[in-house]
């Protein structure tokens, strides 16, 4: 009888043992870094945002024609990444209303706040 109640108490203690361990290992699934694959997708499209952002007018001669002709390339870029496809959109938003205000201080502001949040993605991305 006594040894009947140990094994009950054991059994007990193994299961929640386990339970514990299963419960540890999914939290720390969650919290992991993004996938290998997941990574490289990133990469590839940052890399495409460079290249972008790299074609058309010389920023420092024209800006408003750079910004411009940055707006529906940056829009045709797909990507899966939420975070990412925002921090796009946000760009080419903050460019087409630079353009379209002829180059406000507000609207470079804000242009300078998108290519911030990009960056933080994309690191050199937006010069």
């Amino acid at each position: 009888m006594i040894l009947e109640a140990i094994m009950r108490h054991l059994r007990g203690g193994v299961l929640t043992f386990c339970a514990l361990g299963a419960a540890s290992a999914v939290f720390s699934a969650c919290g992991s870094p993004a996938t290998p694959a997941a990574t490289t997708a990133v990469t590839k499209v940052c890399q495409q945002v460079s290249a972008v952002l790299s074609d058309g007018p010389d920023q420092g001669a024209d800006p408003i024609g750079y910004a411009e002709a940055q707006v529906l390339p940056l829009r045709q870029i797909h990507t899966a990444d939420r975070d990412l496809r925002a921090a796009i959109d946000a760009l080419a938003s903050a460019y087409q209303q630079f353009f379209q205000s002829d180059g406000t201080k507000a609207t470079a502001d804000a242009v300078s706040r998108a290519g911030h949040t990009l960056n933080a993605i994309c690191p050199g991305a937006v010069s």
